[in-house]
């Protein structure tokens, strides 16, 4: 459980607190809708929890299996629908780094990555398109 506390501090802004660790994040509108852009937009922050949430579930799915996904990247890119606005997709690079993985690994890692919490949370119109780069 994890209990975030968020302010609207004014001019399309709000500061949210990680209460348990103090650590805070600043979210601001984007330009195209009347925001300064000077941060991540919470949809922003939608697409980043997806990314963020695929590598650390692979993480744990890999220290489980022994092995190492380190200086593993994700690259998102978050697609804006209207009537009603909302993310209607997110487009999800995943680049592994130059290492031999195995058939068992790459099922491991796309099982972990497909199955994430946040993938299983949202909106299942909400197209989720998954690319796996192995440099191998």
């Amino acid at each position: 459980m994890a209990t975030i506390e968020t302010v609207y501090t004014g001019q399309l802004r709000t500061r949210a607190r990680h209460l348990h660790s103090g650590v805070e994040i600043v979210t601001d509108a984007p330009l195209d809708n009347k925001g300064k852009g000077e941060s991540f937009s919470p949809t922003d922050l939608l697409a980043v929890s997806l990314g963020s949430c695929m590598l650390t579930t692979i993480g744990i799915a890999a220290d489980n299996h022994g092995f190492n996904i380190d200086g593993t990247v994700v690259i998102i890119t978050k697609i804006m629908a209207s009537n009603p606005r909302r993310v209607s997709e997110i487009e999800v690079l995943l680049n592994f780094p130059d290492i031999r993985y195995t058939e068992s690994h790459v099922r491991i890692i796309q099982h972990a990555a497909l199955t994430c919490p946040v993938a299983l949370s949202l909106n299942p119109d909400m197209h989720q398109n998954v690319s796996f780069n192995f440099k191998q």
